[in-house]
């Protein structure tokens, strides 16, 4: 089991159809399983894409 890294969540709203009637839906975090050093980690793509850049910046 991977390791949870981020402290996103889920965002929870409403669908709205054409006569106005709402039904609950949820819009769940982009994660992606990533190995670091034999440790599976899950974190969110945007963390992972930031990660890369600051890692070929430096």
């Amino acid at each position: 089991m991977a390791k949870k890294v981020t402290s996103k969540t889920p965002l929870f709203g409403n669908k709205r159809s054409h006569s106005c009637k709402a039904t609950k839906h949820a819009r769940k975090p982009n994660l992606q399983k990533v190995t670091f050093d034999g440790i599976s980690v899950r974190m969110s793509a945007r963390e992972l894409r930031t990660l890369k850049k600051a890692d070929k910046a430096a």
